[in-house]
């Protein structure tokens, strides 16, 4: 016996509209607009003076520091020229647009939003000022995380979904 497809029990087709599609990209956007309107509100306001820390909480402050690399600094040495950031940033963010549209796995889909949303709003930053705004600053027993921003937290988070993808999926 085949049993009928309907449209509610049919898996999402590559190439097929797919409400997650749509709400990771809606997702991407709702980032990418917080991760802007955070480091405006970082650097143009409350850091407008100069660089302070200031404490949130016991474990949390808010910092001022520029990263004019990639991850944790590397090539940050100004031999990359900030536009090739962006641009990279770009690119980027279209593959993982087609592999978002190419899946059809929900929770891929929101990592990849999340992904997509962090590295443009961190390519706007390199085009913009030349280097990324972090000023999240997590931290323990005299043991400071590296500072990161709301873009930095998007990306970690969509890797660990597509790392959750990876290993829980079931094959269809």
């Amino acid at each position: 016996m085949i049993p009928s497809l309907t449209p509610e029990s049919s898996p999402a087709l590559p190439g097929k509209p797919s409400k997650s599609r749509g709400w990771a990209l809606a997702l991407a956007a709702v980032i990418l607009l917080a991760d802007q309107a955070s480091k405006i509100w970082v650097v143009d306001t409350l850091m407008a003076d100069g660089w302070r820390v200031i404490e949130v909480l016991p474990f949390f402050n808010l910092v001022m520091t520029w990263n004019p690399g990639v991850s944790f600094g590397m090539f940050g040495n100004g031999t990359i020229h900030p536009w090739m950031f962006l641009a990279f940033a770009a690119l980027l963010s279209l593959g993982l647009g087609v592999w978002l549209w190419r899946s059809t796995s929900r929770v891929l889909h929101y990592g990849l939003g999340l992904m997509i949303g962090g590295a443009l709003g961190n390519g706007i930053d390199r085009a913009r000022w030349g280097a990324v705004a972090d000023f999240l600053d997590v931290h323990a027993f005299g043991w400071h995380f590296w500072a990161f921003n709301v873009a930095d937290a998007a990306i970690s988070i969509g890797a660990m979904l597509l790392i959750v993808d990876s290993l829980f999926r079931r094959p269809s």
